[in-house]
């Protein structure tokens, strides 16, 4: 673990002011209530006067928390600030009613609490110590529990340790389950932003195909204009040295530019494909070959013969899904990927098997989800088993497809079993 990484205050981590502006309106409000219910209704005696002092200070900060700060995120550093004076405030209000004893003392994990979600590691560790160090000053030093001298009644020792032990596993408890969830919502939240961002390329790419094409079109009469212009000014001139020349080449780049378009037009029309049928075992092919290209490793399509019955429309989610697996197992392959598809009258199914080390045992109820490692030794790069297993997994989800992970009998490395509803292939249709 990297301390230094671990203790600096993060860059883009940060917690929103109004929520924070809400929660601390709810304890100043609930500290307010408990405090004159004890006193006036209860009748029970504590320094009432110092409470509502420290209460009156915690609504200035909370005033000036909404309407002096202008920021909506507030920065690790100024979140932490009055995370840390709201820790002080409840400690000073526990002091004076009983400490630890007093049962809202389980309260003084809420900073703690909200920094785990909203902040840095290293804010919620040092959060975490200041709240212990308060739980024990709280524990030895307060003032008697208000009422508890009328009753003579006190708490045995083991009690006020053993609640402040159970306070002590709770904080950590809380706070790592927040570290936590925190860091995952915030990993599949990159994730998703990324699979967007590929989406969205594809779909600039496809509308930019489209207004080349349309420019073609639209140039291709005043270019057929010009040409014909040009040839009737050579036949009027003639034999005309001085002009004849330049005529030609005028002929030749009109024809040249005339080709140009044509071959955008034409690129166009192969790239509209992303909005045409295509057969699934040619999809697979093109996606092979464009692997075979950049790799010297054996990849080798098997196919049924019902296979030519199956045409599905191109898509973006399809044919990325696709290149991600085939691309992993490329990647982790020693030798060999053998992609088999196979279909009948109920499903359509792709298996992607290699001959590389598989999946490793300690990732394989997590394969899905964006970011895994794997402590494996055979695994000498995780790139493609976290983030791209992910993206892969969604985008072809995302067109009803299944998959299922396991290791292949036959070549010994890992196998991913993609497979449709043939009833869902009508999606494309």
């Amino acid at each position: 673990m990297n301390f230094s990484t671990l203790f600096r205050l993060g860059e883009n981590l940060n917690l929103d002011r109004k929520t924070l502006v809400f929660l601390r309106w709810i304890a100043i409000l609930g500290q307010l209530f408990a405090i004159n219910l004890v006193f006036f209704a209860l009748e029970l005696e504590f320094p009432i006067f110092s409470a509502y002092l420290i209460i009156s200070i915690g609504l200035i900060t909370n005033l000036f928390l909404q309407f002096g700060i202008k920021t909506i995120q507030l920065k690790d550093l100024y979140a932490s600030f009055f995370l840390t004076y709201d820790l002080i405030q409840l400690t000073i209000l526990l002091y004076l009613t009983g400490g630890i004893s007093n049962p809202f003392s389980i309260l003084l994990i809420v900073p703690a609490i909200v920094s785990s979600t909203f902040l840095s590691v290293g804010t919620t560790i040092i959060l975490g110590l200041i709240t212990l160090i308060f739980l024990f000053i709280l524990t030895t030093f307060h003032y008697p529990l208000p009422g508890i001298h009328e009753n003579s009644f006190t708490f045995p020792t083991y009690y006020l340790v053993g609640f402040f032990i159970a306070i002590i596993i709770g904080l950590v408890f809380l706070s790592y389950f927040g570290i936590r969830f925190a860091g995952e919502t915030k990993k599949r939240s990159e994730a998703l932003n990324k699979l967007q961002e590929m989406i969205s390329k594809e779909y600039e790419l496809e509308s930019l195909g489209g207004q080349a094409a349309a420019a073609a079109h639209s140039l291709g009469t005043p270019l057929a204009t010009i040409s014909v212009v040009a040839t009737e000014l050579k036949k009027e001139i003639g034999n005309n040295q001085n002009y004849s020349k330049d005529i030609d080449l005028l002929i030749s780049q009109t024809k040249r530019c005339s080709e140009i378009l044509k071959k955008i037009s034409t690129k166009q029309i192969k790239e509209d494909e992303f909005f045409s049928f295509v057969y699934l075992e040619d999809l697979l092919e093109e996606i092979i070959t464009s692997f075979k290209e950049t790799s010297s490793k054996k990849i080798t399509l098997s196919a049924n013969e019902d296979n030519n019955k199956i045409s599905i429309k191109r898509s973006p989610e399809i044919i990325y899904g696709l290149r991600n697996f085939i691309g992993n197992a490329v990647k982790f392959s020693k030798s060999e990927v053998n992609i088999i598809l196979k279909s009948n009258k109920e499903v359509v199914e792709i298996k992607i098997n290699d001959n590389g080390p598989g999946f490793p045992e300690d990732i394989k109820k997590v394969l899905g989800e964006p970011y895994i490692k794997s402590k494996s030794k055979d695994v000498s790069s995780n790139a493609g088993l976290g983030l791209g297993t992910f993206l892969g997994q969604t985008l072809l989800k995302k067109k009803f497809a299944s998959l299922s992970f396991s290791k292949d009998k036959k070549l010994g490395g890992a196998s991913v079993i993609i497979s449709w509803n043939i009833n869902n292939f009508k999606f494309n249709a």
